[in-house]
């Protein structure tokens, strides 16, 4: 282990960890160029064979970037679609990027450093950088933004050049350091351990601009909400966010396991796709309308009203289900399609009955700030089911893409083990912080 990486493990202070040198290298989690064509017509298209774990070099550090040692990160589903090299390989977002030139074009290369998640210690800052300095412990938000754009300043994820670091950019979280903009961090919450809170700000802000903010659904005290997934890693924060809201959370599921897990989350009524006969993507219009009445009539048999929102980010296999069950006037709204990106549905019912479909990417830094408020607060939870060692980031990644996974999977890249980074414990035996974590391991 470098120098740096030492201090860092022994808590340095400021000044010591500007005095020594950064390394040449580290060990981060990668794709390769060159075998993109791997999987051919495979179905299977397993990230084991295409994630590798090695050392890389070192990039520069442009003048309004830090440098953050990754004391731990998390996998999400663009670590599976960077890894099966579907719907495109992401080597096509580096060149795009590297066309920009200046420091853009370190991001083309032949290996793609993966990872859209991370905390850690801040240990250098360029020249540009005002709000942050080495020793500052931070959590990474996943959006990087151009800020001279002026769509940025109304809302960033409106920009042209907005992208998700560790997909659309290289230098990503899987890995013992990582390059970001400064605008991409936020404070570590205290009471959170390492891999607790390097498991949030994706998914959990994702979900908070679906549901929460202006520009998503804006739940309300009373709001019935159709959550897909609702133990997966956006949909255990929907269910947090629509109680915490006052709303009525409707978890749909796929196991009888799950249902017995999202009823501790919070969920007011789970329902069990499998039971529903709604398990595979409808082959028609009329087979989803088919599909939406039988999950239509499960929900007015639990709560006696159809519900005003669905949030929806599995796609082809819910999408039109969501659409036909929402109320008049209520609101689908997608971050996403899992299941894949063609949904077919009757328009007659999105127009005749006033409905309206959200779509919603991401978040910009004012809705990650106020979600990473929440979580210091104790209003929000982690959901961290499991943790993996970085050198086994091909066992974490195959757990989310065949489906195995609980809330999220974390992954240990500078920590040597769960359980460390805790500056504020008291606080953290007042919130109880560690609860639905516990939940998920236990199940």
């Amino acid at each position: 282990m470098d120098r740096l990486s030492e201090a860092v493990l022994a808590g340095a202070p400021a000044r010591d960890l500007v005095r020594l040198p950064v390394p040449d290298g580290y060990r981060a989690a990668q794709l390769r160029a060159e075998d993109v064509g791997m999987f051919g017509d495979a179905t299977d298209r397993d990230v084991r064979k295409s994630l590798r774990v090695t050392d890389t070099p070192m990039p520069e550090l442009a003048p309004d970037e830090a440098l953050v040692a990754v004391m731990a990160s998390s996998i999400n589903y663009n670590t599976v679609w960077s890894a099966t090299f579907e719907p495109v390989p992401t080597f096509a977002f580096l060149r795009r990027l590297a066309r920009r030139g200046g420091p853009d074009a370190r991001h083309d290369q032949p290996y793609h450093v993966i990872g859209s998640d991370g905390a850690g210690v801040v240990v250098r800052v360029g020249a540009g950088v005002r709000r942050w300095q080495p020793g500052d412990h931070v959590g990474i938000s996943c959006v990087q933004v151009d800020d001279h754009e002026p769509a940025t300043h109304a809302d960033a994820m409106l920009g042209a050049e907005q992208r998700i670091w560790g997909y659309e950019t290289n230098f990503g979280g899987l890995a013992h350091y990582t390059v970001v903009k400064a605008n991409q961090l936020l404070p570590k919450p205290p009471h959170l351990t390492w891999e607790e809170a390097a498991g949030n700000l994706l998914t959990a802000a994702t979900s908070y601009r679906m549901l929460i903010s202006e520009r998503g659904a804006r739940v309300k005290l009373g709001d019935i909400v159709l959550i897909w997934g609702a133990t997966g890693g956006l949909g255990a924060f929907a269910v947090q966010l629509v109680k915490a809201a006052g709303g009525i959370a409707i978890g749909v599921v796929g196991s009888e396991r799950k249902v017995a897990i999202a009823r501790r989350l919070g969920c007011d009524v789970v329902l069990n796709r499998a039971e529903l006969g709604i398990g595979e993507p409808p082959a028609s219009a009329d087979e989803a309308i088919g599909h939406g009445r039988r999950l239509g009539r499960a929900i007015r048999a639990a709560v006696g009203e159809d519900p005003h929102i669905a949030f929806d980010y599995v796609g082809r296999a819910t999408f039109p289900l969501s659409l036909f069950v929402v109320r008049r006037g209520g609101a689908v709204v997608t971050c996403g399609s899992s299941t894949g990106y063609q949904h077919h549905y009757d328009n007659r019912y999105l127009w005749m009955n006033l409905k309206r479909i959200i779509g919603s990417h991401a978040a910009n830094l004012q809705e990650q700030w106020e979600c990473n408020r929440l979580f210091t607060l104790g209003h929000l939870r982690p959901v961290l089911s499991a943790v993996y060692p970085l050198e086994e980031v091909g066992e974490a990644a195959r757990l989310v893409q065949t489906n195995g996974h609980l809330g999220k999977v974390g992954v240990l890249c500078l920590a040597p083990e769960p359980g460390t980074g805790v500056t504020d414990p008291a606080l953290r035996e007042r919130l109880d912080s560690a609860r639905l974590g516990e939940i998920l391991r236990a199940s």
